[in-house]
């Protein structure tokens, strides 16, 4: 269990059991197994998590399965099962975090829910992971971080005005989610370790509301005057300038000049000095209402310039601005770089690949990659017979039974 006196890793000790699929429970474990978490994967046999099957792959296995799963130990079973079941409950007895993300019901329904589980290990921390979380009248429905998006406002935002709503290049509700996910689980070992309760409790986390939360003040402008927020493009509505400008070079930059004394900076930039230091232009309420007129000078001006040179000059001149990046620009980023974000890692029958770095950073406690996802069992007898203490025979009768 729990040992807040371990050193080196943050989080070694802690033992989690990663009962998700795909994207938002997972991603959750692979940032408890970045920071020295035991994250044991529980897969279906034979077949294994649907992810090891998605986007592009090597010999059979997902590229993205070996970042999503790092660090963490894949052991098989077959929680339909009674014998399935009853092994769940066994692990549960030395776990302090479970994650899962079936729909609402589904664990109960197998005789493993929180209630179920709380009778073996009170301290357990059960983090639930749905779309429309575990009670009220869409609970029951499928919910997929997209679905997500859509329902919690970030959909109708995204895109421009005059075509239809679009989604972000990731799986952004699915992610928001799992930040939730790891931190409500850390304040709940908080309450349970250090403020002394020595209990657990279960956390809901909803897809729709994690992206919901992060809205802005869309309700208040609402229930104000009935504002209703649209799509907007690349502007930031109300504050100027802030845009997306196209080079010479037929690239694009990002810059942010709608802070005061940043305008004026910019302006300077670009050779508008007596922009900068009019009237006119003094506030940023001000520069909003002539918004256009300030993308169409600062893009006449970029229209001037490779990305690398805008780039020069607003740097040189403290001004906000960065280009929009592709994956190879990031991975030949000497930044990304000396900050440790691209790692390479050894896979087996695939030699060294580039994954993302650990975020965030710790100066005492730094987090590791130390292998690749596994393969679909891998660690079932490390787990079968180190934690449970079952005998070969026991192990080789659940394979038989096809309960691993």
């Amino acid at each position: 269990m729990f040992d807040k006196e371990t050193t080196k890793e943050l989080l070694s000790g802690l033992r989690v059991l990663e009962l998700g699929t795909l994207i938002a429970g997972p991603f959750a474990g692979r940032i408890f197994a970045d920071f020295g978490a035991e994250v044991i994967k529980v897969e279906t046999p034979v077949a294994g998590d649907p992810l090891r099957k998605w986007r592009k792959m090597h010999e059979d296995t997902s590229l993205w399965w070996y970042v999503q799963a790092r660090n963490k130990k894949s052991i098989t079973l077959d929680l339909k099962s009674d014998k399935g079941q009853e092994i769940i409950k066994e692990l549960v007895e030395t776990t302090d975090v479970i994650i899962e993300n079936f729909r609402p019901g589904k664990l109960e329904e197998w005789g493993i829910g929180y209630e179920e589980l709380k009778k073996v290990n009170p301290r357990l921390i059960m983090v639930r992971i749905s779309g429309y979380g575990q009670d009220g009248p869409y609970s029951s429905k499928p919910g997929f971080g997209s679905i997500g998006e859509a329902i919690g406002g970030m959909r109708y935002l995204t895109g421009y005005p005059d075509r239809p709503p679009t989604r972000v290049g990731v799986s952004m509700g699915d992610s928001i989610s799992s930040l939730y996910s790891v931190m409500s689980a850390l304040m709940a070992i908080y309450n349970r370790d250090v403020v002394g309760t020595n209990q657990g409790q279960y956390v809901d986390v909803a897809l729709y509301e994690a992206v919901f939360s992060m809205m802005e003040s869309l309700v208040p402008e609402y229930d104000f005057d009935h504002h209703i927020r649209e799509r907007s493009g690349s502007k930031l509505p109300g504050i100027a300038p802030s845009n997306t400008y196209l080079c010479k070079d037929g690239k694009y930059i990002v810059i942010g000049g709608n802070g005061d004394s940043i305008f004026k900076r910019l302006m300077k930039a670009i050779g508008k000095e007596e922009i900068g230091t009019s009237a006119d232009f003094a506030t940023n309420d001000l520069r909003a209402k002539q918004s256009d007129f300030l993308d169409t000078l600062i893009e006449t001006w970029t229209k001037t310039k490779t990305l690398h040179e805008a780039v020069e000059v607003l740097d040189a001149h403290d001004v906000p601005a960065g280009p929009i990046y592709s994956i190879e620009d990031i991975v030949h980023d000497p930044h990304f770089e000396a900050r440790d974000m691209i790692k390479d890692i050894d896979v087996d029958q695939l030699g060294t690949l580039k994954m993302p770095g650990i975020v965030p950073k710790f100066s005492e406690n730094p987090g590791q990659i130390k292998w690749a996802g596994p393969k679909l069992g891998e660690h079932n007898e490390e787990v079968y017979k180190g934690i449970l203490g079952m005998s070969d025979e026991t192990i080789q009768q659940l394979k038989d039974e096809d309960m691993i």
